[in-house]
């Protein structure tokens, strides 16, 4: 078969930029994997290069056949009883299934048998042509655009002005060639095959590029169309003209680093001319943070930050043109951005003449939740549990500064600044309480209250804002469990898993000494009668969380399950449970143990009444039991007194030390005994065992 390689590219209107790379990445997957199922790549070497720029998706995949190969197929007609009479004859049944698969009566005596009995079936054997290219490519084709992840399809009409066509934009292209054939009976969305596209609107050096073979696609339209159409080259090539023009700038200057912005970029140009421009320095007197994001989020620039990280009056630009005076250019883009860095300043110095204080009341107009009030409403109750929590962990000053930062937390919400920029809620906080002359603690209090706002984010950096950060997040996971607002599988508007994980963090990594349900159960109150106390269910969605994150980190499901099956109060003590369990799993006793403790937990489950850890000494008879509470008299105290300590390493360890009286008590011992009295205490001795075994995780979980 002839094997060449193939190109497939859908020239368009201006893609949405946020989504580009994606949509790039499924238009070249699904067209790769369609020709594989088809048998249409000549080996599985055959590779795939994605094409997306503003105006194009693009595949070229190597190694595609002309024609597939023929295939060998076996179908089943139908059970040998049904299919022949009983002198073997075939049965009208027989005959009209095989004409329909275009076969006469010639082809019974070709037929197979397969199975035994009643369920021995005919099968025929024949050969199916292998998919022609046009066609497979025509129904990849179809299949790819069908599985766009486009954001929000158009609906436009064809030239015809009768026919109307969905897709992302507008399209007005459509090259498919084969080495150097264009595959002419392709179609999508009301075009033909053909092998021209356009380049540059500005740039190229003829407005359409006739391509010479799939091969030559990238090379041509970048030297006779000026386009990059990779999007990886492209970004690359953004990345390398910014470091270039702040090494040019000097002293040490960076551009700011934002993926998305990165790539939000890359999709809106197709030959970059990066550009240095710069704005008023009286500008900088406004907090860096609303420079930054006015820039980035309404210009698509990208400032540049010294290197103390602090920002400069300079600043670069992507440009999609490159005129030899580019002074133009750099002009225009300085006027754009003055009014918006102008506005940033002018919020930023209307918000300072009222202090965060003064702001409180108006929380009190601003809708929360309809079930759970308004967000003056909503601080107070942030307030409770700020002090509860504060109580236990310091003294009156703490609480103080806790109650304060609480208050003022959610003020920013009625500045101007925030209400243009959301993302700066608790940053712009800081700046006005800083301003109003409040303690540092308490202003950082109030920018890192939101935090962590995403996994591997950072945590409060003081005491008062891991408070007040606590209280935030467990006043929304109270109220919404509260009220019944959920997350589901695919759905979790108020982010109730990353608040969840969020508290987690803070308690395993700050080492607080505060128990989960007792914490949960104590911020129940400051709801009244809005909620319904949802606290165990709550506490289950930790655990879940917990596991979830756990198993992440390298944890078994096994280690992970034992520990977490005693719902152990105190999260920060979770990992050293965890690396005791490990160690104790290493040993070569741990095996044996875990088998006798899951054989122990499910003896005294079906114990018929309730079974006491008291053991009388003189009721033991066998030499066994007598051994093995011997044995209990000594480890036991050793290894509870290592648990409270907090040494769970070393109590696993000691624990070791009973797998032989433990195993000679099963070998020995009947516990189920005739005399009641002595089956008692049997189950007593069991009993003491089991709590012994399990203080530090159930290692019955670890039993293979």
């Amino acid at each position: 078969m002839n094997a060449q390689n193939l190109l497939v590219e859908l020239f368009v209107e201006e893609l949405p930029p946020k989504a580009l790379k994606k949509l790039g990445d499924a238009f070249a997957g699904v067209m790769f994997e369609q020709l594989k199922i088809q048998g249409l790549l000549a080996s599985s070497s055959a590779r795939l290069t994605a094409y997306a720029s503003p105006r194009r998706l693009a595949v070229h995949i190597t190694d595609v056949l002309a024609q597939a190969e023929d295939k060998a197929v076996s179908q089943k007609l139908m059970p040998v009883s049904v299919g022949l009479d009983a002198e073997g004859k075939p049965t009208p049944a027989l005959l009209k299934k095989l004409a329909a698969l275009g076969a006469d009566e010639s082809a019974v005596v070709g037929l197979s048998r397969q199975g035994e009995g009643k369920a021995e079936a005919l099968f025929y054997a024949s050969t199916v042509k292998g998919a022609m290219l046009a066609d497979g490519v025509q129904k990849a084709l179809d299949e790819a655009i069908a599985k766009l992840p486009i954001p929000k399809v158009m609906r436009y009409q064809l030239q015809d002005g009768w026919t109307s066509v969905h897709f992302v934009r507008p399209a007005h292209g459509l090259v498919v060639m084969h080495g150097t054939q264009v595959l002419v009976g392709v179609k999508a969305l009301g075009l033909t095959a053909g092998n021209v596209t356009q380049g540059h609107r500005f740039e190229a050096q003829s407005a359409t590029v006739m391509l010479r073979d799939a091969d030559s696609y990238a090379e041509q339209l970048s030297e006779e169309g000026a386009v990059i159409a990779s999007f990886a080259v492209r970004r690359a090539d953004i990345v390398r003209q910014l470091q270039a023009a702040a090494e040019r700038i000097g002293g040490g200057v960076r551009p700011i680093e934002d993926e998305a912005l990165l790539d939000e970029v890359t999709a809106l140009v197709e030959r970059p001319n990066v550009l240095v421009c710069e704005f008023e320095k009286e500008f900088l007197a406004v907090p860096q943070e609303c420079l930054i994001l006015t820039m980035k989020a309404n210009q698509k620039y990208f400032p540049l930050l010294d290197a103390q990280g602090k920002l400069t009056h300079q600043f670069l630009i992507v440009s999609n043109i490159s005129p030899a005076d580019p002074s133009a250019v750099i002009g225009g883009n300085e006027r754009v951005v003055r009014p918006r860095l102008a506005d940033a300043k002018f919020f930023f110095d209307q918000d300072r003449k009222k202090t965060l204080e003064s702001r409180v009341e108006g929380l009190g107009k601003v809708v929360y939740h309809n079930k759970l009030g308004t967000q003056g409403e909503r601080v107070e109750r942030v307030r409770a549990i700020a002090k509860a929590i504060a109580q236990q962990l310091g003294d009156t000053h703490l609480v103080q500064q806790a109650d304060l930062a609480a208050k003022l937390a959610k003020t920013d919400l009625v500045t101007d600044m925030v209400g243009e920029f959301p993302e700066l809620q608790g940053t712009m906080g800081r700046y006005y309480a800083l301003n109003d002359g409040l303690d540092v603690a308490v202003a950082d209090a109030i920018e890192d209250h939101y935090k962590p706002r995403f996994a591997g984010d950072e945590l409060p950096r003081g005491d008062v804002g891991v408070i007040v950060a606590l209280a935030d997040k467990l006043e929304t996971l109270v109220g919404m469990f509260g009220i019944g607002n959920l997350p589901t599988g695919d759905r979790d508007p108020f982010a109730l898993r990353r608040h969840a994980l969020g508290v987690i963090r803070m308690l395993v990594e700050k080492n607080l000494p505060l128990e989960l349900h007792a914490l949960l159960k104590s911020t129940v109150p400051a709801f009244g009668d809005k909620i319904t106390d949802a606290t165990v269910q709550l506490q289950d969605f930790f655990f879940d969380r917990l596991s979830v994150s756990l198993r992440e980190q390298g944890y078994t499901a096994q280690e992970v399950e034992a520990v977490l099956a005693l719902r152990p109060q105190r999260l920060s003590d979770v990992q050293k449970r965890l690396e005791a369990v490990r160690v104790f799993a290493a040993l070569p006793e741990a095996q044996a143990l875990a088998a006798a403790n899951k054989r122990v937990g499910n003896i005294l489950k079906k114990s018929e009444s309730e079974v006491s850890a008291q053991v009388d000494q003189a009721l033991l008879v066998e030499q066994a039991e007598k051994d093995l509470y011997s044995a209990l008299q000594t480890v036991a105290p050793k290894a509870q007194q290592q648990f409270e300590s907090g040494d769970y390493t070393a109590s696993l360890q000691t624990l070791a030390a009973l797998r032989t009286p433990v195993d000679a008590f099963f070998e020995h011992v009947m516990v189920n005994a005739e005399d009641v009295t002595l089956k008692a205490n049997r189950l007593g001795l069991l009993a003491s065992l089991h709590i012994a075994m399990n203080r530090v995780a159930d290692l019955a979980k670890l039993a293979s």
